[in-house]
């Protein structure tokens, strides 16, 4: 992606259902459970390089001994920083005491534990402070009530559920969905530990002995029930409790990913199927998907299951995870980013005016490449096509010489683009950013021709930041006819409220294309008249609240909008001719057909809060408010 946004978070969690002694048998080592953690979070890397964490819990531990650990960091190498400091604490421990048995190891060595959970981060809301970073912890006394979380989620309504928990007595100790979340699951995990303990009360049990009773019975399909009643937004959740259960919680309509495995030895989960796969040597059919709005639920004797938790919406699972976010070694994304460019080509077709002899394609690294096969393999079967019609136009009489030049038709295929990632994080924090970004990308130079168009597909446009100020213009010195920007996603037209760090309207450069078109047109008054609208809808529940934001946006076609994109994009300083194209919105439901999340492009939001939030980003742009929506 040219333009770099953050996104998401990662999330991991693993269950070990064998005694430690097995593992140390089998593979020969106490650290199996912690290794694999490693493994899944640092295979996600790509999901969140802001912050990073993880927790254990000791399963079976004796009163007086340490059963929770956690360690978390904001450096810049945050994975690695963890971990060095689990191994330090580890080696510590080793180094000062001599253990005769694994049962001691098992009780006195941090982070030896049964059940793991970890977490990358980027901060699309809020600070990268060091308690920002996954997993939070609420504490407690009674085991069952200690409650670890660690999500890959936003809601919309964070104010609302935050008065919610004021209407009932709490006083949170900030206003952001992560507290938020905590606080409601803790509220009837609370809850839910003390109508078990009043019946037990009541049949003469005592406190001591109700405990292991409360554990086993502890009902976590009714607590998530409860708790997330009210919640809007998109959300992956993932908590383990004091005394050994855990779960994992997906949202409604599936927006946020998240895919298990289970044998005899283990249960896993994680955001992304192919980073299971990988770390535990696994077919892709061995990997579930877990159900949205279910919850994947482990007691702490091992039994597990996968319960529903909220009624189903409409699966809209988020499409920009198979545009970009997710890792192309998926199975399906693989096939659907390859979809994605051959649904590309016909129109690149018209744009190059049929003329594959005179064009270059090429792409921007690293993640548009999957995408640039795609288009590679459309034109090899367009030529296919064109040279058996040659081949037969000519008949029997054919000359050599006109067979071979025929049968030597192909795409012309050049690495065009190569990213200077060091460059690229040296010039973040530099004052000089607008001169120096320039040179981001390096370019090859040498195999584009004056008479020769150039084609280089990017997997999305967000902001056009670096198109403009860099990789036209590095573009622009190969001295081509026509420069064709090509992004395998339609054009990015409203906030993303579920994760992405797309919040802001005016941010985005279809936002500014329409802006222009509508001053070219003498009908800026359209934004006078969205802003009443808008304003008029402040008080209504979510429910009933409209995107109105779509009107502007429907004014233009959106060829016009792809037009007016191109010119905002190229300088004065450029050369050659430049034209943007977008996929279609039923292109990329036909490439990606069980992943229909599009409310970026089209601004149909999956959840109620979206149309709120849309509305309120549109406000704070008109109001000239630099602030998010939500």
């Amino acid at each position: 992606m040219s333009d770099f946004i953050k996104h998401e978070c990662g999330i991991a969690l693993v269950r070990l259902l064998k005694p430690l002694s097995y593992y140390k048998e089998k593979y020969g080592t106490y650290f199996y459970g912690i290794d694999k953690m490693y493994l899944l979070m640092e295979k996600q890397h790509n999901r969140g390089q802001d912050g990073a964490g993880i927790a254990s819990v000791k399963i079976g531990i004796k009163p007086g001994t340490r059963y929770i650990d956690r360690a978390r960091s904001n450096a810049h190498q945050s994975i690695q920083d963890v971990f060095n400091q689990v191994h330090q604490q580890i080696n510590a421990s080793f180094g000062s005491n001599e253990f005769t048995s694994v049962d001691e190891i098992h009780h006195e060595v941090p982070f030896i534990g049964n059940l793991f959970l970890g977490h990358v981060r980027y901060g699309t809301y809020g600070s990268n402070s060091i308690e920002s970073v996954h997993p939070f912890i609420k504490q407690s006394n009674w085991m069952h009530k200690n409650l670890i979380v660690a999500g890959n989620f936003n809601l919309t309504n964070t104010k609302q559920l935050f008065n919610d928990l004021v209407e009932i007595g709490q006083h949170p100790k900030e206003m952001t969905d992560t507290v938020t979340v905590m606080e409601k699951i803790g509220h009837f995990l609370d809850d839910e530990v003390a109508e078990l303990y009043q019946k037990l009360k009541v049949q003469g049990i005592t406190k001591k002995a109700a405990s292991p009773i409360i554990e086993k019975e502890l009902n976590i399909q009714n607590i998530l029930q409860r708790a997330a009643k009210n919640w809007d937004g998109g959300y992956a959740m993932a908590g383990l409790l004091g005394h050994g259960d855990a779960f994992v919680f997906r949202d409604p309509a599936g927006i946020r990913p998240a895919f298990f495995y289970q044998d005899d030895e283990v249960v896993v989960v994680a955001s992304e199927r192919p980073v299971i796969q990988t770390v535990f040597n696994v077919k892709t059919i061995d990997v579930k998907e877990l159900e949205h709005g279910s919850a994947l639920i482990i007691k702490k004797d091992g039994r597990v299951s996968v319960e529903n938790i909220l009624e189903q919406l409409p699966k809209k699972s988020c499409s920009f995870e198979r545009i970009y976010f997710s890792r192309g070694s998926d199975e399906s994304i693989y096939k659907e980013r390859k979809s994605l460019g051959k649904h590309l080509f016909p129109q690149i077709l018209k744009n190059i005016d049929y003329d594959i002899q005179n064009t270059v394609f090429s792409y921007i690294p690293n993640t548009a490449e999957i995408s640039f096969y795609g288009i590679i393999e459309a034109a090899d079967e367009y030529l296919n096509k064109y040279k058996i019609d040659e081949i037969i136009k000519q008949g029997r009489k054919i000359r050599e010489e006109k067979l071979q030049e025929i049968l030597s038709l192909r795409p012309r295929i050049e690495k065009i683009a190569i990213k200077d990632a060091k460059l690229r994080t040296f010039i973040t924090s530099d004052s000089s950013r607008d001169d120096l970004v320039a040179h981001v990308y390096d370019v090859t130079y040498g195999v584009v021709q004056p008479t020769d168009n150039l084609v280089i597909i990017d997997d999305s446009i967000v902001r056009g930041t670096t198109l403009k100020k860099s990789i036209l213009k590095i573009l622009d010195r190969l001295n081509p006819k026509k420069i064709i920007v090509v992004s395998s996603a339609p054009q990015i037209r409203y906030p993303d409220c579920y994760g992405i760090d797309m919040a802001k309207l005016g941010d985005f450069i279809a936002f500014r294309a329409v802006l222009a078109l509508l001053k070219d047109a003498n009908k800026m008054h359209l934004l006078d008249e969205v802003y009443d609208l808008c304003k008029n809808q402040i008080q209504l529940e979510d429910k009933d609240v409209k995107n109105y934001v779509k009107l502007i946006y429907d004014t233009f076609t959106p060829e016009q909008l792809s037009i007016k994109i191109a010119e905002l994009l190229k300088t004065t300083e450029i050369n050659a001719a430049v034209e943007i194209i977008f996929q279609k919105v039923e292109d990329l439901h036909l490439a990606c057909p069980n992943h229909l999340g599009d409310w970026y492009f089209t601004g149909n939001y999956p959840t109620a809060g979206g149309n709120r939030v849309v509305n309120e980003a549109f406000i704070n742009f008109y109001e000239g408010k630099n602030q998010r929506a939500y």
